[in-house]
C-alpha cells in the first residue's frame, strides 16, 4: 500500500488491533503498526500521540456527542432522562462496530495500564456529563448522580453488548436504565 491510499487511520487503527491480539500491546511497536498498515511511522504520529491512542482516540468525538445530547434534551427532561438521552445517542455511534468494539476491549482487558487509561476515560466522561447537566439548571449533587449512574449504566450496557451482537448498543442502554430504575424504585 502506498502513503497516497485512502484512510491512513483507520488502517492504522486496524493493524494496531491486529497486532495487539497476535502480540499484546507492550508487544507491539509504532514501527510494527505503521509497517502492517502500509505507512511510515511518522505517518502514525500525524494521528495518534502514542500506541495507546489508537484505542482512545474516539474519546474526544464522544465527549462531544454526550454534551451536546444533554444540551439538546428537551428542557422537561429530568436530570437521568437527558443523560439517558446522551447515552443512547452515544451508543448508536457504535452501529457496525461490535466486532471491533470486542477486538477493542479484549486488548483494554489484558493489560492494567490500558484498563486504568479506560477508566480515566470514563471518569472523563461523567464530569463532561455533569457539567452538562448544571449548565441545565441541574444542581450538584443531582448532576453528579446522574451523570455517574449514566456512565454506570453505559459501561454495564456496553459490557452487554459485547457479549451479545445480535441487539443494539442502544437496546442495552435502555435495557439498563430499565433495570437501574427498577433497582431505585424497589424497596
Amino acid at each position: 500500500m502506498g502513503r497516497w491510499e485512502p484512510n491512513a487511520c483507520g488502517r492504522l487503527e486496524q493493524a494496531a488491533l491486529e497486532l495487539y491480539g497476535e502480540r499484546g500491546f507492550d508487544g507491539t511497536t509504532v514501527a510494527e503498526i505503521a509497517g502492517r498498515a502500509g505507512l511510515t511511522e511518522r505517518t502514525f504520529f500525524r494521528h495518534f500521540a502514542d500506541k495507546r491512542e489508537v484505542l482512545f482516540a474516539g474519546s474526544a468525538m464522544l465527549h462531544d456527542l454526550l454534551t451536546t445530547a444533554v444540551a439538546e434534551a428537551p428542557a422537561t427532561a429530568a436530570p437521568l432522562e437527558a443523560t439517558a438521552a446522551a447515552l443512547e445517542a452515544a451508543g448508536a455511534v457504535f452501529a457496525g462496530r461490535h466486532d471491533h468494539s470486542r477486538r477493542r476491549q479484549a486488548v483494554i482487558d489484558a493489560n492494567a495500564e490500558l484498563r486504568e487509561r479506560e477508566l480515566i476515560k470514563l471518569a472523563t466522561l461523567a464530569g463532561a456529563l455533569a457539567a452538562a447537566l448544571r449548565r441545565r439548571g441541574v444542581p450538584d449533587p443531582a448532576a453528579a448522580l446522574a451523570a455517574e449512574a449514566g456512565i454506570a449504566v453505559f459501561k454495564v450496557a456496553f459490557e452487554r453488548w459485547l457479549g451479545d451482537g445480535s441487539r443494539d448498543l442502544p437496546h442495552h442502554i435502555r435495557e439498563s436504565l430499565d433495570e437501574l430504575r427498577a433497582v431505585t424504585a424497589a424497596r
